[in-house]
């Protein structure tokens, strides 16, 4: 449930981002890390696109929500290698060429 997505292929993890919901967001971080692997936690939560290609960093981002960017980013430290920090998490675009960060 907790992994499920809507029509636009958006989970929980990205509503939580996209509106600054910390307190959700962690719940699903815990509820990850005791029920997923390491690999999984990776590709359906911090690496994680919805439809459009966006995850939760370019929601937390382009909401300028610092709380939530600093969440994800230390979570990403602790479970990406360097070179999926630097170029899926920090630098990956979404489907319209849009990186973390960058106006919609």
């Amino acid at each position: 449930m907790l992994l499920g997505t809507d029509k636009d292929e958006t989970t929980a993890w990205h509503y939580a981002a996209r509106e600054g919901n910390s307190e959700i967001l962690q719940k699903v971080w815990w509820w990850a890390k005791d029920n997923l692997t390491k690999e999984e936690i990776n590709d359906k939560l911090l690496l994680d696109t919805d439809r459009d290609g966006t995850t939760a960093c370019h929601y937390a981002a382009r909401g300028k929500i610092s709380e939530i960017l600093q969440n994800l980013w230390d979570w990403a430290k602790e479970n990406l290698t360097s070179e999926e920090i630097n170029n899926k998490f920090l630098l990956g675009t979404d489907n319209n060429g849009r990186r973390p960060g960058t106006s919609q």
